[in-house]
């Protein structure tokens, strides 16, 4: 038999990196099978020093956890890589521009590009779409404006990605443009509120239609969605897009691969499975809607734009 493999993907994690290694473990008994590695769809907020945490994450209140695992008090279980979002302690990533470990067992892929993990090919690109800087050079962040501006993909890193093929996984942070609508035009009578229209932008889009990977994951909006894109002469890419670490039930998302074929998948940590290999991909397949949110105080929304 080919060999097996259970993926975990986070959403945001915005810091929340205790609860999410919970998470990790609850889902690793429900499935009775170690989590061969997890991803991550940016806006992590590895801040290495604690007091870099206070001045500048998005969540200034809540505890500086990742601070910790860079000193080496804390390990992660299980391998992380993550992409760039838009709120990243973006000082530090600038000198890892392709990659590098910021802690063990914790490593950052780069700005744009393809890494063979777990013998998966996986691209990735980090970043939302800023228009009026996607064609400028990208600059050591020393102030607080250049600081946003490395949330910003630039034009250079998007083609590198564009000349990519045979990608069995792709990670981005803003969703793809246009998925909302294709999902109103499958389903009329979608069996959860859709998203606004607007969310997503057409330089990912293009891209996503251009590489065609087998299956994206996506952050940025803190909302869960799914949907298929497909057409004639074209191979499916199905889109998971993945809320913020705030309850596991629609930020954490798995997939058990059988070489390089995903053959189930599931939201949060009860191991359920959502969808297996053969079945339709879109809004059916996501969790049922909580009757009520539960949150404390360092759940309170992020900006995501």
């Amino acid at each position: 038999m080919p060999e097996t493999l259970l993926v975990a993907a986070l959403g945001d994690v915005h810091g929340r990196f205790h609860r999410v290694e919970t998470w990790l473990d609850a889902l690793e008994e429900s499935r009775g099978r170690r989590v061969g590695m997890v991803l991550a769809v940016g806006d992590v907020e590895a801040f290495r020093r604690a007091d870099d945490h206070r001045r500048k994450a998005a969540k200034r209140t809540m505890p500086a956890e990742f601070a910790e695992y860079a000193d080496g008090l804390r390990l992660v279980k299980r391998p992380l890589y993550f992409i760039g979002g838009n709120n990243e302690d973006f000082e530090a990533l600038h000198d890892f521009l392709d990659g590098g470990e910021l802690a063990p067992g914790v490593s950052y892929l780069g700005r744009a590009g393809l890494r063979e993990l777990c013998g998966l090919r996986v691209a990735y690109l980090s970043g939302i779409h800023a228009p009026r800087f996607i064609d400028q050079p990208l600059k050591r962040p020393i102030t607080q404006d250049l600081m946003k501006q490395a949330g910003y993909f630039r034009a250079a890193e998007v083609e590198r990605v564009m000349a990519m093929r045979d990608v069995d996984l792709m990670l981005v942070h803003e969703w793809p443009r246009g998925i909302v609508q294709r999902a109103r035009e499958e389903n009329p009578t979608p069996p959860r509120p859709l998203p606004s229209y607007w969310i997503g932008n057409a330089v990912t889009r293009r891209l996503v239609d251009t590489v065609q990977p087998k299956w994206l994951l996506c952050g940025h909006s803190h909302k869960s969605f799914a949907v298929t894109l497909e057409g004639v002469g074209r191979p499916a890419t199905r889109i998971a897009c993945l809320d913020q670490a705030t309850r596991p039930e629609e930020s954490v998302f798995w997939l058990e691969y059988e070489g390089t074929t995903v053959q189930r998948v599931g939201w949060g940590t009860s191991g359920q499975v959502s969808w297996e290999a053969g079945q339709r991909w879109d809004m059916s397949a996501l969790p049922p809607i909580p009757v009520e949110s539960e949150s404390n105080g360092d759940d309170a929304p992020v900006g995501v734009m």
